[in-house]
């Protein structure tokens, strides 16, 4: 096993994706594996994953990454994962305690974050984004209403090698030890 805090300093987010170079469908069955044994509540996996790798597909989902102006860079991304949250199966005692649902967002973020480190093992660039048009997106991969979108990444090789500096919290900032 590799050092996993020098794959932590290795993975960023990535906005500028090499549009020349696709994305290897072994690649992305590789990082849904991986999400695919991310932690959850009780085991309860309440997620599912939208692979979109087909080339016209990818450009229109893009598009509707592009909502209000953001997400430009997404035009250069050569696959996506869309994350959907599914119905949580917690034991009876803790879905009575705080409702069924209660981790499945929280779930969902860990198998991302999954995600997003095998990209980084493989070495693919991947950004987690919030803001898409949600509308347009079920509509594009035939979702129905309802299901509930959750964070949509961006997959691709970066355009350049290499991780940016890292600013981050100092320890001391973020964690007191007693």
């Amino acid at each position: 096993m590799n050092n996993f805090l020098e794959l932590c300093e290795k993975r960023q987010s990535c906005r500028s994706f090499d549009e020349t170079k696709s994305v290897e469908h072994e690649k992305l069955v590789k990082m849904v594996e991986a999400a695919r044994l991310a932690p959850s509540a009780c085991n309860s996996q309440p997620w599912s994953f939208v692979v979109i790798e087909t080339p016209e597909l990818v450009a229109e989902v893009a598009s509707a990454c592009q909502q209000l102006g953001f997400n430009k860079f997404t035009k250069n991304a050569n696959a996506f994962i869309l994350i959907q949250e599914e119905p949580a199966k917690l034991l009876e005692a803790a879905a009575k305690l705080c409702g069924s649902q209660y981790y499945a967002q929280h779930d969902m973020g860990t198998a991302v974050v999954t995600l997003c480190y095998e990209a980084a093992e493989q070495g693919l660039g991947t950004c987690i984004m919030g803001m898409y048009d949600r509308e347009k997106m079920a509509e594009l991969l035939k979702i129905p209403a309802t299901k509930r979108l959750g964070l949509m990444l961006a997959v691709g090789y970066p355009k350049s090698e290499g991780a940016r500096e890292k600013k981050r919290k100092s320890i001391e900032e973020i964690a007191r030890f007693v």
